[in-house]
């Protein structure tokens, strides 16, 4: 999602008037840096995770820092405002902690991409978790295919172990600045929301230079029965209205600037 920005010092070396009559030094270039460091700062009409809104359907504000080595291991932090209500309240801001290695398996043109994920809220520590996380990707002609799987273990704050699994789909449009991207995952577990659920996204992306505007669909399959089955509406639950607005299917508008 980040546009890469790799920096290198070139320096040149010239011999002056004063010793025209010595050979003038070679040009010599730095090798370039084994870290990259790309981010990101966005704009967006609401906060989706996984199908659910985590900022009451309201906009946000995020941003992303990724360090990366030449030999394929990353580091990288995400973060983004949020504004709860009785069905999801993440605490005002999320910040994401998260590291692997990513690279090519041989010349299979398999990239494997591995780590480790922190959630953490610092206004709802309660709800801190990690996940352990993989993906496969293969470019199919103008296609990039991807799927993937995080896998959260029982843990502190969780009731038992959660499994997300999800599939890719996208593709530059030739000769436009578009890109066509679709997704589709699966919770179920620790996670459930209130049951075992399937997550879509739906979008077209428009980039120029450094700045991309999006605009997907995201929605779940759950529908207000299944919170009524679950017991919305009653003590100790939130409303089956609000329940269902956080996980039904909306446009979502996103700017993004990358470096």
């Amino acid at each position: 999602m980040l546009m890469s920005v790799r920096g290198a010092i070139a320096a040149t070396l010239l011999a002056g008037t004063a010793l025209a009559a010595t050979p003038a030094f070679a040009d010599e270039a730095a090798p370039p840096s084994d870290i990259t460091v790309t981010g990101s700062a966005s704009v967006a009409s609401q906060y989706r995770f996984r199908g659910i809104s985590q900022s009451d359907n309201k906009p946000v504000i995020q941003g992303a820092i990724t360090v990366s080595h030449s030999s394929g291991f990353y580091v990288a932090t995400w973060g983004s405002s949020a504004t709860g209500n009785d069905a999801v309240d993440i605490g005002g801001t999320e910040i994401d902690v998260y590291g692997g290695w990513t690279g090519k398996l041989g010349g299979s043109g398999v990239t494997l991409d591995a780590g480790v994920y922190g959630y953490l809220y610092p206004g709802n520590t309660p709800g801190n978790v990690y996940e352990l996380y993989g993906s496969l990707a293969y470019a199919l002609g103008p296609v990039n295919a991807k799927a993937g799987v995080y896998f959260a273990p029982d843990q502190k704050n969780t009731s038992r172990s959660n499994t997300y699994v999800y599939g890719e789909l996208s593709g530059a449009i030739p000769n436009t600045p578009l890109t066509v991207h679709t997704h589709l995952g699966h919770t179920g577990g620790a996670f459930d929301f209130p049951k075992q659920y399937i997550d879509y996204t739906a979008g077209v992306t428009y980039s120029w230079k450094h700045l991309s505007l999006d605009a997907s669909i995201v929605g779940t399959n759950l529908k207000r029965s299944d919170f009524v089955a679950a017991g919305c509406d009653t003590p100790g639950f939130a409303s089956c209205n609000t329940l269902h607005r956080v996980s039904k299917a909306v446009g979502v508008v996103t700017l993004t600037a990358s470096f």
